[in-house]
């Protein structure tokens, strides 16, 4: 279906450029045509009006870089139909463009979701849902030391050959890498990524601080799931922690729930990397948004308990979390502002993107990616390229 013209009313507006307290959003095909005060608004003709109740705010869609799924559905499924329910469930959430996050696997089953991700973006991506931006390959190419939930059996040292394999199957479509960079391969395999410019991050890894400066060297950018799996901050080795906090170079991800991270390491985390090198992910699997239960993860059995998801053995397993959740949460756990969220939940992912042309604020020309909040920030109402693709069944226009 194609996207309708709509105006959107008495609403506070995080722009790109600040904020307009009482104002208007025009959206004409897919994109944002028109942002002002409401006492400049003109006229309405030709468009369909949505008024907000008082103190309803909007913020620009949010952009997830670490999700493995949701609703029963994950990235390994392999088939169009778990991509399509990803993308029509997320804009409950939020999130309006994401990247589908793989799991250690054998070869054919990472190739099978590769394919068919490049294959959904290609034929079967449509305004009105999430925006599959690509892909975010975490493993197999992790130390099995700091393995987590991911697959120890299947875990290989980088191949950059493999790589150049995948990134042809997937077409093109691979854009942020999760290694260990100090397995064997991974510098000329991060060298490589930075030439052809795919993220390179820090994941699942046991590297030292020398490490990581021998890998920022070499074009690393980006921190996975900060704290979690990782070699920790001592005094006297730093760490992947350490380096994370301390290397302005590095973009850091972090999950948001005060179950992976305790709220004060994410205030630490914030007070050093601030809001302009933080990025809010969700690391959410299949059994986001359905009851407490048993769930595949990567061929392993999680159960899934109030907002926990573990393995067997009591290792944390991917979470539960929502971006919309994670973007209360950081403003509650760091008392930073909504602009600040704004900036770690959209600007910096599709800076770091290369989106930012088109996604990542609220400005004129870009996609109209636009969640409404209330005044709990709770989310009323998504639009995904200029089409509603979530509203509240108890909204009142």
């Amino acid at each position: 279906m194609s996207a309708q013209n709509i105006l959107l009313t008495n609403l506070e507006i995080y722009t790109e450029d600040g904020t307009v307290k009482n104002g208007y959003i025009k959206v004409v095909d897919e994109l944002i045509a028109e942002v002002g005060e409401m006492t400049k608004l003109t006229t309405n003709q030709g468009f369909e009006l949505i008024k907000f109740p008082n103190k309803s705010k909007v913020i620009p869609g949010m952009i997830d870089v670490h999700i493995h799924g949701v609703n029963g559905a994950d990235t390994m499924d392999a088939t169009k139909e778990s991509m399509q329910t990803m993308v029509d469930s997320l804009p409950a959430e939020g999130t309006t463009a994401f990247l589908a996050t793989t799991i250690t696997q054998g070869e054919t089953a990472i190739e099978n979701a590769l394919r068919n991700a490049g294959e959904f973006i290609e034929h079967h991506q449509k305004v009105g849902q999430a925006e599959l931006l690509g892909v975010h390959l975490e493993g197999p190419f992790i130390n099995q030391k700091r393995a987590g939930a991911q697959p120890v059996d299947h875990i290989i040292n980088p191949k950059l050959e493999l790589f150049e394999e995948w990134q042809d199957i997937a077409n093109n479509t691979i854009k942020l890498v999760t290694l260990a960079p100090e397995q064997d391969g991974a510098l000329s395999l991060i060298n490589y990524l930075k030439g052809s410019d795919v993220i390179a991050s820090v994941g699942h890894s046991d590297a030292t601080l020398k490490d990581i400066d021998q890998a920022i060297a070499a074009g690393l950018s980006h921190v996975t799931h900060l704290y979690n799996q990782m070699r920790e901050l001592h005094h006297r080795e730093l760490g992947v922690v350490g380096a994370a906090l301390l290397r302005d170079e590095l973009i850091t991800e972090v999950i948001a729930d005060g179950v992976h991270v305790q709220p004060e390491a994410i205030q630490l985390a914030y007070q050093q990397k601030t809001a302009e090198r933080l990025i809010l992910i969700t690391d959410a699997m299949r059994a986001k948004c359905l009851k407490n239960g048993s769930y595949d993860l990567g061929g392993q059995q999680v159960t899934v308990k109030d907002d926990k998801a573990i393995l067997a053995d009591g290792t944390l397993a991917g979470s539960v979390l929502t971006m919309g959740q994670a973007f209360k949460n950081i403003i509650r756990y760091t008392n930073c502002t909504i602009e600040e969220a704004i900036k770690m939940s959209s600007t910096v992912p599709a800076k770091e993107l290369k989106v930012f042309d088109r996604k990542g604020s609220i400005s004129t020309g870009k996609d109209a990616d636009l969640v409404i909040l209330n005044e709990q920030l709770d989310i009323t109402m998504t639009l995904c390229r200029g089409k509603i693709a979530y509203r509240k069944e108890n909204n009142k226009e």
